[in-house]
């Protein structure tokens, strides 16, 4: 294995250390008020990068963008072999700029974009479009692919899911999570949103989870026709309203997963994706305990799933 990968492992379990935590989180969401969950993070691992000042949305932002300032450290650690992994996992930023860009394409409002540098896939192509129509051109020619249509809701679903085929083949992610992933945004868009898939996100979606899966008629259905490696993401949902545990349930095993990773002996891929895993699981747990606090850190659910 070569330096740059000892290197960049280092590093990696280095930054894997500088988590809130479950208990961490449950404290913030305990907290009477947002800005007393807030004020919990100044002697966070975060501390810097939450301002005292944040509103919600702001320091939402701001954690995210603690992430992505993670993976550009690692990628400079990384050896050329190790970027693709590294562009892969941020290309979940680039789809966060892809939806800021189609609200203001929309709105005539102005976008304000994760700074990716050299990790993005297409993103200064899609900047620079002045349509729906000329970014989906844009995403035809690129590792994206053609989202279908130029319908915003098809971009944004069908970016989603060439993402997870992504990571599926790119990294050295567990399948399962991909597959999970899928599962849970299919959910949520037929049986929370009430919307059917557009042809080429139900074409994409029948890739990571089967026909019978994207043909589904409940979710019961659903997770019966799903791959026995991702069943457990919806075990015990039986209404749409319910699957934010489902939400939970996949970064709970996500944790768990990564902790593996990371504890694998030797230098390489897998610890360095462990440690971003678990960075990233931290960043949604923080946000979950941010806004449970705004409302007064009053479900008793959500903290258990905050543990």
């Amino acid at each position: 294995m070569s330096v740059g990968w000892v290197a960049a492992t280092v590093r990696a379990r280095a930054l894997a250390r500088r988590r809130v935590g479950g208990a961490g989180a449950v404290a913030i969401a305990r907290a009477p008020s947002y800005a007393a969950g807030r004020a919990a993070l100044i002697t966070a691992p975060y501390n810097g990068r939450v301002g005292p000042d944040d509103d919600l949305a702001t320091a939402e932002r701001n954690l995210a963008e603690s992430l992505l300032w993670h993976l550009r450290v690692l990628s400079g650690w990384l050896p050329p072999d190790g970027g693709g992994l590294v562009r892969a996992l941020a290309a979940g930023f680039e789809l966060g700029n892809v939806d800021e860009h189609l609200w203001a394409l929309s709105s005539g409002g102005t976008a304000h974009p994760y700074q990716l540098g050299g990790l993005a896939t297409a993103w200064p192509r899609i900047a620079v479009t002045t349509s729906p129509e000329e970014l989906r051109a844009v995403l035809v020619a690129s590792p994206w692919g053609d989202p279908g249509d130029a319908r915003p809701e098809t971009v944004r679903l069908s970016l989603r899911l060439s993402w997870l085929r992504r990571l599926a083949v790119t990294s050295p992610l567990p399948r399962g999570w991909a597959v999970a992933a899928a599962a849970l945004l299919v959910a949520g868009e037929v049986f929370a949103a009430g919307r059917p898939l557009p042809p080429e996100p139900r074409r994409a979606a029948g890739v990571l989870l089967g026909g019978r899966a994207v043909d589904a008629t409940s979710l019961a259905e659903l997770a019966g026709a799903l791959p026995a490696g991702a069943r457990w993401v919806l075990d015990g949902v039986e209404r749409a309203e319910d699957l934010w545990a489902a939400e939970a349930s996949f970064y709970r095993r996500a944790e768990t997963d990564s902790f593996a990773l990371l504890r694998q002996p030797g230098v390489g891929p897998r610890p360095v994706l462990g440690a971003v895993a678990l960075l990233a699981v931290d960043v949604w747990r923080v946000r979950a305990a941010l806004e449970t606090a705004a409302r007064g850190g009053e479900r008793r659910e959500l903290l258990d799933a905050l543990a």
